[in-house]
Order: structure tokens, then sequence, then C-alpha cells
């Protein structure tokens, strides 16, 4: 009888103890910091911070996201980049969710945001655009608007998730678009969410770098691999954390923060990504 009660309580703490990793490794932030140098890029945006969150799914990090907006502020960003799925079907009240983040977000430095799938899946995607607009961030719905330091400019351009409308301008459309209104001579980032385009249509547009999210790192993480799941339950992923180069063209992919019900994250903790452009000689 002793040795079951002991195994009982053995049992009982391991169990203890793997609730609690999951739940710290689905909870515990950590920003992961990158560098991309360029030679395309102006001398007055050398050390330019990019902030990439994506695919919050309407999780908060403490009350009002606190913990997370905490994280953003100690990065110092100079531009702030939501690569979609704010929010999803399960998100409650999206649109205040959305105003509070955008404009807290919107207070550290200037918000760029683009539609991810689950809010076209919500049927919320241009009520979520409306929300953060008047909250201070500009949604980029197959657009480009530029950022300016110094007399120099950098594009930035944002795409409308595939799930949008089926008649919405082509990538391919929205670049041309942007050759002819700016020319080829700034430092071009693309901002979309999906991870999965970029090996077979992304990367041919031209730009000097594309932030995605999508793909959760992968959902489970394990050594020696892109992870074990992607969003849609294929079986080890690829291009889901960090940076990839197709044909010379550099993708940076955020692990993400949130999760879609009811998976979870294993070795995988949500991620802020800080990235710092570099000038190349």
């Amino acid at each position: 009888m002793k040795k079951r009660n002991q195994r009982r309580a053995a049992g009982a703490l391991l169990l203890l103890a793997l609730v609690g990793f999951v739940y710290w490794d689905n909870n515990a932030l950590e920003t992961e910091r990158f560098e991309l140098s360029s030679s395309r890029l102006s001398e007055a945006f050398d050390g330019f911070t990019v902030v990439q969150l994506s695919d919050l799914h309407g999780k908060k990090f403490g009350p009002e996201n606190e913990r997370l907006l905490a994280a953003v502020r100690a990065a110092e960003p100079d531009l702030i980049a939501v690569t979609g799925d704010l929010v999803d079907e399960h998100t409650d009240r999206p649109l205040e969710y959305a105003a509070g983040i955008g404009g807290a977000l919107a207070e550290i430095a200037p918000v760029y945001y683009v539609t991810g799938n689950h809010e076209w899946a919500a049927r919320q995607a241009e009520d979520i655009c409306d929300a953060l607009e008047g909250a201070g961030v500009t949604c980029l719905r197959n657009g480009t608007v530029p950022v300016e330091r110094s007399g120099a400019r950098i594009l930035v351009t944002g795409l409308d998730d595939p799930n949008a409308y089926a008649d919405q301008k082509t990538p391919e459309q929205v670049t041309q678009e942007l050759l002819e209104q700016y020319g080829e001579n700034d430092f071009r980032l693309l901002l979309a969410h999906r991870n999965d385009r970029f090996a077979s249509e992304y990367y041919r547009l031209g730009y000097d770098l594309t932030l995605c999210g999508h793909a959760h790192g992968g959902v489970i993480r394990l050594p020696f691999t892109d992870g074990l799941l992607d969003t849609h339950q294929g079986f080890f992923p690829s291009y889901t954390d960090g940076f990839y180069t197709v044909e010379g063209s550099r993708l940076l992919v955020s692990r993400g923060l949130g999760n879609i019900f009811p998976s979870v994250r294993l070795f995988n903790r949500p991620e802020i990504v800080s990235l710092t452009l570099r000038r190349a000689d």
C-alpha cells in the first residue's frame, strides 16, 4: 500500500509539472532579435527596428495585454508590423480587442496591419480594419505606403489574405502599382500573412524582405525540424521560424503569439520578433 501511494504521489507530481510546463510554454513571452543588412537600405534607416507581431488569435498576456505591450516597448521599435490573425472565430468581443491593442501599440510606434485567414473566416475582417484604423493603425489592404526618415524612405506593402474577396488585386498587380508610383530604387518591405505562399509566389515579387506568420512555428517544435504540424494539420511544414532565402529573396517568419483552439504549443514559446535593419556597404 505504501509503495502504491508513493507511485500515485509521484504520478501526480509529474502531471502537475507537465501542466505547469505547458502553461509556461504557452504564456511566457520571448523576444527573438534578428538583423538584416542590405546595400539597398538608405543610411538614414541604418538601425531602424521593426517589431513583428503575428497570430495573436485574441490572446491576452496579462490584463489589457500589459506584458505584451511592455515587451514591445522594451524592443524600442520604429515600426510595428502585425501580420494577420489578430483575432479569430473564438475571440470574445473582437472589435473591442482589436481597438484596444491597436490603440496601445500605436502609442508606442506606427503600426501597420494586414489581414489573416481567420479574420475573414470570422467574417470580421473589414470591421476589424475599421476598428484598428479608428485606433490609429494603418491597415494595408493590397497597397503601399512610404515610411520616411531624413529625406529617405522605405516602402511598406501589405497584402490582404487570400481568404479575402475573389476579385481582389493579385500580388503581382499590387507590386506593379508600387513600381509605377515609386520606381525601383527604395528598400521594399512586404507584409503578408501566409508563410506558405512565399516559396510558390511571393519570392518572385522582388521585395527586399517579406514578413509572414500563419504557421505558429509548426505548433510543436522538434529538434532538427521546422515543427511537427502546420496550421492546416500537415506534418513537418517548412518556413515556420526565422530567416529563409529563395532565389535571393528573403523571408522572415514569426512563430506567432496565440493558438487556434484547441491546439497548444510545445517547445514553442510565444514570440515577438525584433528586426534591426542595417545599411550594408
